[in-house]
């Protein structure tokens, strides 16, 4: 059996909760499988730069990635399914780098090697034996997670077991796990084991890896951020939202993870770096008319919109910034303009609402139909029918009897 085919039937080893998309043969350096963590080879061209080191880099399911060396100088390239070493046994993933980046790749990401004396080794590229124990680890993975959240339950642990990996020979089993607090799975690991009969390891992941892992589509119609391309997650507090002027609703600000949406980091350091030339919010503007309190401001567009009333939207006016910082500037001075809004900025906002209109000064009334005035000429019978009418245009009386 070919690469190409066992690459084929191994496609599932690439994590499924996450983006996979066919590779149409656009260049060498992407690789057949193309998700999240995918780092676009450059050098793919140059065979010199895949000859500096023995180094690959293999992912597994649910993002995990590892880095082994090459030892036995086989002939890899991207999309080659491989056994690598374990502990214990072996398991199977998907080589997705070669050559020089892989090193940059370490470096980027803190790897730091075993205390069993080097980096793990690639033993061999997948054999059919391989495949058929792959294949039996991986259909015990669903029955899996529903008994150990069974079990979980049973022993009354707050936690939930979001998914469980099998190691590619099977003697291993990875179960993934989602806790508020601490929890104390010493027990809980003893089942595990006696039910199993593998070796059993306890990863902690958060409720943002968790949608990831899921995926979905956000309410701005793409797929989520944490399925598709984010692969580290910032802690996300509630002054980002104040800073942008987002109404504090619960079900608008909060993802599918339940948690404060990724999306409010984006662009909060804008908003902050626009909000500090703006004036203060509590600073009152004083007129010759009354005095404006302030009731909105557009950030990005240095708009501010100011009422007559303190708590109520009372004659609102809006004005930009540069000409709130001149008003400030003249009541500091013990003077009062006549208007908050300048004539200049009046006759902008006039120009600008002639423009949006469509019909500017065109009745809307313009296409009906007048009504035509009262004619003095009579209306002739229609054919066929006498007319009864007598002189004045009413009825001849009948004799009475």
């Amino acid at each position: 059996m070919d690469r190409e085919k066992l690459s084929d039937k191994l496609a599932d080893i690439i994590p499924e909760k996450t983006t996979t998309v066919r590779n149409n043969g656009c260049c060498k350096g992407c690789p057949k499988h193309s998700t999240k963590l995918h780092v676009y080879d450059w050098q793919h061209d140059f065979p010199e730069m895949q000859k500096l080191t023995n180094m690959v880099e293999v992912q597994f399911k649910n993002t995990r990635k590892g880095y082994y060396i090459n030892s036995n100088n086989i002939e890899l390239k991207k999309g080659d399914v491989v056994a690598v070493e374990a502990s214990p046994g072996h398991d199977i993933g998907t080589v997705t780098l070669t050559g020089k980046l892989v090193e940059v790749q370490m470096r980027k990401n803190n790897y730091r090697e075993d205390g069993n004396g080097g980096p793990k080794r690639v033993y061999r590229i997948v054999r059919p034996a391989d495949m058929e124990k792959y294949e039996l680890a991986k259909a015990k993975e669903q029955p899996t997670m529903i008994t150990a959240r069974e079990m979980a339950e049973s022993l009354g642990l707050n936690m939930k077991i979001g998914d469980v990996e099998y190691q590619g020979d099977g003697s291993k089993a990875i179960f993934y796990y989602i806790a508020d607090e601490r929890v104390d799975f010493r027990q809980l690991i003893k089942d595990f084991a006696a039910k199993f009969r593998v070796k059993i390891e306890m990863k902690q992941i958060g409720a943002r890896q968790e949608a990831g892992r899921i995926g979905g589509v956000g309410p701005c119609g793409r797929e989520l951020c944490c399925s598709s391309w984010m692969s580290s997650f910032v802690s996300v507090s509630t002054s980002a939202a104040r800073y942008q002027d987002i109404s504090f609703n619960p079900q608008k600000l909060a993802g599918q993870c339940g948690k404060l949406k990724c999306c409010m980091n984006y662009e909060v350091d804008a908003y902050v770096e626009a909000s500090r030339k703006l004036p203060s919010r509590e600073i009152v503007l004083q007129t010759k008319d009354c005095d404006y309190f302030h009731f909105k401001t557009d950030i990005l567009s240095g708009q501010i919109t100011y009422s007559t009333d303190k708590n109520n939207p009372v004659n609102l006016e809006t004005i930009s910034k540069d000409r709130a910082f001149h008003i400030i500037e003249l009541n500091k001075r013990g003077k009062k303009p006549l208007k908050l809004v300048s004539e200049s900025e009046a006759n902008e906002v006039k120009e600008e609402t002639f423009q949006n209109d469509l019909l500017g000064d065109q009745s809307i009334t313009r296409f009906d139909k007048k009504e035509s005035g009262g004619s003095s000429r009579k209306r002739k019978p229609r054919k066929g029918r006498p007319d009864n009418r007598g002189r004045g245009g009413k009825p001849p009386k009948q004799n009475e009897q």
